[in-house]
């Protein structure tokens, strides 16, 4: 989904909720437990395909009108995201306001926990940036909507996995699509932020044969890859991972944002396809990147696998079933770059389209 991203002072809230092209959501909960010091969003987006699935995400917003907002672009993201994943649900998301490190405590889950499920099934959730598989066992104590659990609660565990899964099967098909052949083999790939997905999207670049070069944040990541892969190149900081000559695919893999108008233009790779949600930083710069002539592989497209991890888990979870659909974001991928060609747009415009398509056909049979 293209990324537009209103601020507190542009539009307030309440006007970006009910009067931006950001909005259309079908619900907004603001939740608050003061004796653990819980304070919570849940945004729903939409359930025209089921009920809304997406996680929760635990961060220390500068203000809660920032949190608000975050909610509702990661829940209207969720609601594509979901609709190409071909998934029977639609699109929601809740951040947990706080800094997890401080904050966050077995109370407050169970507060967030109890929140959930007042909203009886309309919301699903799971884990996000600063909630882990542990968390989710905690909240499924008060809360039966909750995925994301460890094996021994139940659950799947670690959602990461199917995460760098599907990313590597974007990239599959952007080889495919540029090159004519679906492999990673010989080819230069820079992944920044090597953490809870991007270590295992390595793993599967440098058994596709590919040449990794990485860089993170915390040293402590780069450590843990260097220490098993050591032919694997770490860079100083993603400043030098885009300007690497002789790169291939860019993936951006931490926070959102990494597309910009900075960034582009210094960008020595001929494809983006990485796990990191809402990479666009704002409208405009998938143009920016089809006019440089670099592919760009929608981030809420290939970094699918997670949810439909998840999203199995309601039905009895079974790894292989759950791989399975996540190899079809190959499909999927391909499918995009095919209708962005005979549209004449953007991947991820062409992207946005198919998804609001399936969504506006689930509404029409709704209303007969």
């Amino acid at each position: 989904m293209t990324d537009v991203r209103p601020t507190a002072d542009d539009l307030g809230v309440l006007s970006t909720l009910f009067r931006s092209e950001q909005g259309g959501h079908e619900q907004v909960v603001l939740c608050q437990d003061r004796e653990s010091g819980l304070k919570a969003v849940i945004a729903i987006h939409s359930t025209a395909l089921g009920p809304a699935l997406g996680g929760t995400r635990f961060h220390a917003y500068a203000s809660d009108e920032e949190a608000v907002l975050d909610a509702l672009n990661l829940a209207r993201g969720m609601s594509y995201k979901n609709a190409l994943a071909g998934l029977d649900h639609g699109g929601g998301k809740a951040v947990i306001i706080g800094d997890p490190d401080v904050l966050k405590s077995e109370e407050l889950l169970l507060a967030y926990g109890r929140f959930v499920a007042s909203l009886g099934g309309r919301y699903v959730t799971a884990c996000d940036v600063g909630t882990y598989v542990a968390d989710m066992d905690v909240v499924a104590r008060e809360c039966r909507w909750t995925t994301g659990r460890s094996p021994e609660g139940g659950g799947a565990g670690d959602s990461s996995v199917l995460t760098a899964f599907g990313v590597f099967q974007g990239m599959r098909a952007s080889a495919q699509h540029l090159w004519g052949d679906p492999t990673l083999r010989g080819r230069k790939v820079g992944v920044a932020g090597v953490g809870k997905v991007g270590h295992h999207l390595v793993e599967h670049l440098l058994q596709d044969g590919a040449e990794v070069v990485i860089t993170d944040v915390r040293q402590e990541s780069l450590d843990r890859v260097l220490a098993k892969h050591p032919q694997v190149t770490a860079v100083a900081d993603t400043e030098a991972l885009i300007r690497t000559q002789g790169l291939d695919i860019y993936a951006p893999c931490a926070l959102g944002g990494a597309l910009d108008d900075d960034s582009v233009p210094a960008l020595t790779a001929s494809v983006v396809c990485g796990a990191a949600n809402n990479q666009l930083a704002h409208p405009g710069v998938e143009k920016d990147l089809a006019d440089r002539g670099i592919l760009y592989a929608p981030d809420y497209v290939v970094n699918a696998g997670g949810v439909i991890q998840v999203a199995d888990e309601l039905h009895g979870f079974d790894f292989a079933r759950a791989k399975a659909k996540a190899t079809k974001i190959f499909d999927t991928t391909l499918a995009i770059f095919d209708r962005a060609k005979a549209d004449g747009i953007p991947p991820a415009a062409a992207a946005d389209r198919l998804a609001e398509q399936r969504m506006a056909e689930a509404r029409a049979r709704r209303a007969v």
